[in-house]
C-alpha cells in the first residue's frame, strides 16, 4: 500500500532531492513552491519517473490559511498523509547592525512560522489515524550559530525546539517528529560563496567534502520510515562531522 508525503519547498535543491528520494521508495508526493513553475515542473518529472501521484502546487506557507488549503489539497488527492516534511526555508544574510527589521522577520516567518503552520495543518488529520512523521529542516547552525545569520540562525534553533515541543505533544498519538540538522550542503544558497570560502569551510569539515541534497533525501527516507518508529524527538545532524 502506498504512502503518501507532503514536503514543502519541493521545486528545487534539497526539497527536490527529497521528493524524487520518497517517490522511489515509493510514496505519492505532493509539495508546495513558491515561485518557479519550470523548476516545480522538473520536479513532477523526475517523480513521476517511479509511477507515483506527484502534485506541485503554487502556495505560500507564511500564511496559515495556504497551508490549511495545502493539506486539504493532500487529503482530497490521496485520503491520507503519512508523512511531513518541512523542507523550506529562506536566507537573508547580514550583520547585526545592518540587518533589516524585515530581513529578520521574513526569515522567521518562512523558517519557524511556516514549520508551525504546517505541523498545526497536518497534525489533526495524523492524530485522526494515530500514526505519522513529521521531519523538520533545522541547520547545523541553529546548533552552533554563525556570524552574519542571526535571523537564519535563530530560526533554525527555534525548529530544534519546537520539533522537541511537538514530539512529547504528539507521541501519545503515535506521531514521531525529529529534525535534521544540515551542514555545509551543494545547493544554490551555497553555491554562491567564492572559491576561497568554499575551501576554507572544507577544511573545517572532518569528511573533507562539503554533502549532497540526497545526503539529506537520505536520511529524510529513513526517519520517515517504520526503521526509525522508536526515534522521536531527536535532531539527527548529517554534516559530515562540522558540529
Amino acid at each position: 500500500m502506498s504512502k503518501n508525503v507532503i514536503v514543502t519547498g519541493g521545486s528545487r535543491g534539497i526539497g527536490r532531492a527529497i521528493c524524487i528520494k520518497l517517490a522511489k521508495e515509493g510514496y505519492n508526493v505532493i509539495f508546495n513552491y513558491s515561485k518557479n513553475n519550470t523548476e516545480a515542473e522538473k520536479t513532477i518529472k523526475e517523480c513521476e519517473k517511479y509511477n507515483v501521484v506527484v502534485k506541485g502546487y503554487k502556495a505560500d506557507i507564511t500564511n496559515s490559511d495556504e497551508c490549511q488549503e495545502l493539506v486539504r489539497k493532500a487529503i482530497d488527492e490521496f485520503g491520507s498523509i503519512d508523512v511531513l516534511v518541512n523542507n523550506a526555508g529562506i536566507t537573508r544574510d547580514s550583520l547585526i547592525m545592518r540587518m533589516k527589521d524585515e530581513d529578520f522577520n521574513d526569515v522567521l516567518r518562512v523558517n519557524l512560522s511556516g514549520t508551525f503552520y504546517m505541523i498545526k495543518a497536518v497534525s489533526k488529520y495524523m492524530i485522526k489515524n494515530r500514526s505519522g512523521s513529521i521531519i523538520n529542516m533545522s541547520s547545523i547552525v541553529g546548533l552552533t550559530g554563525n556570524a552574519g545569520q542571526i535571523n537564519y540562525s535563530a530560526s533554525k534553533a527555534g525548529i530544534v525546539g519546537l520539533t522537541k515541543s511537538a514530539a512529547k505533544e504528539l507521541a501519545s498519538k503515535k506521531i514521531r517528529v525529529n529534525a535534521i540538522a544540515p551542514g555545509m550542503i551543494d545547493t544554490d544558497m551555497t553555491r554562491v560563496l567564492s572559491e576561497d570560502i568554499r575551501n576554507k569551510i572544507i577544511d573545517s569539515i572532518p569528511l573533507k567534502e562539503i554533502g549532497k541534497p540526497e545526503d539529506i533525501a537520505n536520511a529524510v527516507a529513513f526517519l520517515a520510515s517504520d526503521m526509525s518508529r522508536y526515534i522521536t524527538g531527536q535532531i539527527l545532524s548529517v554534516d559530515g562531522g562540522m558540529s
